[in-house]
């Protein structure tokens, strides 16, 4: 893994939010991809970040 690397997360159709690497994260307006968030500096700022979401209820857990 590149120690550079950010994260992003997505929010797909479902409802549920995914965290990845910004390298998968689609450039124009994609169907699968309602709303993102992003980019994080670490894995760990995007989980803590994706908690809140979820607290928030704008994300539903896995």
């Amino acid at each position: 893994m590149n120690p550079a690397q950010s994260w992003h997360i997505v929010k797909r159709p479902a409802g549920h939010c995914e965290i990845v690497p910004s390298n998968e994260v689609p450039e124009d307006n994609h169907p699968e991809i309602i709303e993102q968030w992003g980019p994080f500096t670490s894995e760990g700022e995007a989980i803590k970040s994706r908690v809140g979401l979820i607290r928030a209820g704008k994300c539903q857990p896995l």
